[in-house]
């Protein structure tokens, strides 16, 4: 599918956006903790981290919504947030929550926000019907937010964003809410962006939408970056490439049986039980013996790579 505005762009080298020794306090409590990275033309950099990570703080810095304590923001060639109107006329933002108006209908969202980056109705009204077939939303043109589900609205939001053509789109957990259709439908839509070659720093609680969308992760724990790579890359370094999951009757018993020894490690997560292995074959011919139990043999994922770096324990939010 073609994207709202045109073909794609050339690939370029240098980085489009980079942090450098990021950190933010509030009061004795580090948030941010001497944190750097940076975002090429065309790359989907996805920050990904429990609750309490540093990610919302970071997103802040890099709009220049929050002042970092230490260290630089820069963009386009500009710094943050010295020159922030100037990097925000170049960036396209859709927010966790919806910031949709309410009164005014699809089109008409699309067309008064365009005016706050001082662009002329002429300019907008010519755009608006690319971006709303862009937003497969053409049929929903006089609707106002209110009728539209959630997914509808989710692409509003992001056709929105690209009303001032922006070369980076920050994304702020884009699907949350999402049943599995609209997800992937907004899944395919940021797809085609990356291939025009826009640039996308995207927050996300969900592993499977990471590895679908990045080209590289930002693994965040406590304000510092505890890893860094493409997501394949970083589950070979840091898992074993085969898990087995037991549950069922007697699953938890297993911890301390001879059955560990067939497994590099061992983890359990509420009543299942994973195996971690080089090699599951001689794990699963003796989980056999166990005819009550369920199993599932899978290969490693970006999940099992979050959960080893960052733990099994639930964190509340603030």
């Amino acid at each position: 599918m073609a994207g709202p505005f045109g073909q794609s762009l050339e690939p370029m080298s240098e980085l489009l956006f980079e942090a450098r020794n990021l950190s933010k306090r509030y009061g004795s409590t580090t948030v941010v903790d001497d944190l750097s990275f940076g975002i090429a033309p065309g790359e989907c950099l996805g920050v990904i981290g429990p609750n309490g990570a540093g990610k919302t703080t970071t997103i802040r810095m890099s709009l220049g919504h929050t002042v970092p304590d230490e260290g630089t923001v820069s963009a386009l060639g500009f710094s943050m947030p010295q020159d922030a109107l100037k990097i925000k006329a170049h960036l396209g933002v859709v927010t966790q929550f919806d910031t949709l108006d309410p009164d005014f209908s699809c089109a008409e969202n699309l067309l008064v926000y365009g005016r706050y980056f001082g662009m002329k109705d002429a300019q907008i009204r010519e755009r608006i019907p690319r971006l709303l077939e862009f937003a497969a939303l053409s049929h929903k043109a006089d609707a106002k937010p209110g009728e539209l589900s959630g997914g509808m609205r989710r692409r509003l939001s992001l056709a929105r964003a690209l009303v001032n053509d922006p070369k980076l789109l920050l994304l702020d957990e884009p699907t949350t809410g999402l049943d599995p259709q609209a997800r992937h439908l907004m899944w395919e839509r940021l797809q085609v962006l990356l291939q025009q070659g826009k640039s996308i720093l995207l927050t996300t609680h969900f592993m499977d939408e990471a590895e679908r969308l990045c080209t590289r992760l930002l693994v965040l724990d406590h304000g510092k970056k505890i890893a860094e790579g493409k997501p394949r890359d970083l589950i070979a370094e840091h898992l074993e490439p085969d898990v087995v999951e037991a549950y069922g009757i007697g699953a938890l018993d297993l911890v301390n049986s001879p059955l560990k020894s067939l497994a590099a490690r061992v983890e359990v997560s509420g009543e299942t039980v994973f195996f971690y292995t080089q090699d599951a074959r001689a794990l699963l011919e003796a989980l056999s013996a166990y005819p009550r139990l369920r199993t599932l043999h899978r290969p490693a994922n970006l999940e099992d790579l979050f959960l080893k770096l960052t733990g099994r324990q639930i964190r509340e939010e603030g």
